[in-house]
C-alpha cells in the first residue's frame, strides 16, 4: 500500500516526464527558482533541476525513509516506475537463473536486435546501495544499454542487505560472472567479450569482481564499465559534504546504506572489498571506463579510483559527466542533456567492447 507521500511523488514524476522534456531550458530554469546551479564549475542540467525541485515540494529527500529498507525499497520502487521508460524495446528479454553459493541467483537476459556474428555480453550489477534496487528498477536502464550499445545484457539480482551482509552480494556477482564466462555462447553471445558493468552500488561490485578475478587467475572481464561508483567506504571526500544535500542521494543515504551493509558481517570500511580504491595492487586489471557525475556525492571517490587504475597501468577512459546527478542512467526519459549524457556513455561502451 502506498502512502500520500508516494502516491504525490508518483504523480508529480509522470507529469515531469511527459513535459520536461518538452521545455525550453529556460522555462525549466524558472519552474525551478530562476537561477542555474553552479558548484565547482559544474551548471546542473536544467532537467535535473526541475526534478529536484519537485522532489523537494512534495518533502522527499533522498533515497532512505525512516531508516528503513522495506520503506525505502517502496518508494525507489516508485521512483523506477515513474521515471523510466517502458517503450525501450529489444529484441528478446527472458528470466535466467544462475546457480549460486547460497542457491539459485535470479537474473534476466537481454538480447539485442543484431544479426551476424555474436554481440558482447555485459553482466550488470544494479546499483541502490546494496539495499534497494532489483531487476525492475534497472529494467529500463538495461534494455537501453543493450538496444543502444546493441550487446546482450544480463542483469544479476544479487543478494541485498539487511537480510543477508556483506560480502554476500560479492559471492553472488562473482558467481554470476563466472557462470556468464562459461555461458556466453548458449546466450547467443561472445564468449571472448564478457565484461562487467554497474552503477553506484552495482559499479563497486563490478570492480570487486574484476579483482576477484585476477587474483583467482579466472578470465577477466573484457572491461569494467564503472558508473558513479562508490569506493571509498571511509566517505572523507570533500564531494560527500559539498554534495551531501539536494542531488537525491544524500550523505545519510550513503552511510546508512554503508552501515546496512557492513553490520555484523566482520569487515571494516578498509577492506578493499567493500573500498576497492584502499587496494594494495591493482595492476593487471581489466581496462577500465568510468563514469562520474559533477553533482554526485561519489564523485570524487569515482575521480580517484579512475586515477589510481591509470597509475597502475591500467587503461582507464574517464568520462566526467558535470551536469549531472547520481542516478542519472535511470532518468533517461528527462531527455535533453540527460539523455545526451547517457548516450555518450553508452556510446563510450560499445566502442570499447568492438575493439576488445
Amino acid at each position: 500500500m502506498t502512502t500520500v507521500k508516494e502516491r504525490a511523488l508518483a504523480v508529480g514524476n509522470r507529469l515531469g516526464v511527459k513535459v520536461i522534456p518538452k521545455l525550453p531550458d529556460g522555462a525549466k530554469r524558472l519552474l525551478s527558482g530562476g537561477r542555474a546551479v553552479t558548484i565547482d564549475g559544474n551548471t546542473l542540467d536544467p532537467a535535473l533541476q526541475v526534478l529536484l525541485a519537485a522532489q523537494r515540494a512534495t518533502g522527499a529527500n533522498g533515497l532512505v525513509i525512516a531508516d528503513d529498507a522495506l520503506l525505502s525499497r517502496a518508494n525507489f520502487a516508485v521512483l523506477s516506475q515513474t521515471l523510466d521508460q517502458p517503450d525501450v524495446r529489444v529484441a528478446e528479454v527472458r528470466q535466467v537463473s544462475i546457480p549460486g553459493p547460497a542457491g539459485a541467483v535470479p537474473a534476466r537476459h537481454y538480447s539485442p536486435a543484431t544479426g551476424g556474428a555474436p554481440a558482447p555480453l555485459l553482466v550488470f550489477f544494479h546499483g541502490g546501495g546494496w539495499v534497494l534496487g532489483d531487476l525492475d528498477s534497472h529494467d529500463s536502464a538495461c534494455r537501453l544499454i543493450s538496444r543502444d550499445a546493441g550487446i546482450h545484457v544480463l542483469a544479476v539480482d544479487y543478494r541485498r542487505a539487511p537480510e543477508h551482509r556483506a560480502p554476500a552480494a560479492i559471492d553472488d556477482a562473482l558467481a554470476a560472472y563466472r557462470w556468464a564466462r562459461q555461458h556466453a555462447a548458449d546466450l547467443g553471445a561472445d564468449p571472448r567479450r564478457v565484461a562487467v558493468g554497474g552503477d553506484s552500488a552495482g559499479g563497486n561490485l563490478a570492480t570487486v569482481v574484476t579483482r576477484l578475478a585476477r587474483d583467482a587467475g579466472d578470465p577477466l572481464p573484457s572491461l569494467q564499465w564503472l558508473i558513479y561508483p562508490l569506493t571509498d567506504m571511509r566517505g572523507q571526500t570533500r564531494s560527500r559534504s559539498l554534495l551531501g544535500d539536494g542531488f537525491l542521494l544524500t550523505k545519510h543515504d550513503t552511510e546508512w546504506f554503508q552501515d546496512t551493509y557492513l553490520e555484523g558481517s566482520g569487515l571494516d570500511r578498509t577492506d578493499p572489498l567493500v573500498s576497492p580504491v584502499l587496494a594494495d595492487d591493482l595492476a593487471g586489471l581489466s581496462p577500465a571506463l568510468v563514469v562520474t557525475a559533477g553533482f554526485d556525492p561519489l564523485r570524487d571517490e569515482g575521480d580517484q579510483y579512475a586515477a589510481k587504475l591509470r597509475e597502475a597501468g591500467v587503461t582507464v577512459d574517464h568520462r566526467q559527466m558535470s551536469s549531472m546527478i547520481h542516478g542519472f542512467v535511470n532518468l533517461n526519459a528527462l531527455g535533453g542533456g540527460v539523455a545526451q549524457a547517457n548516450a555518450e556513455m553508452i556510446s563510450a561502451l560499445r566502442a570499447h567492447l568492438a575493439r576488445n
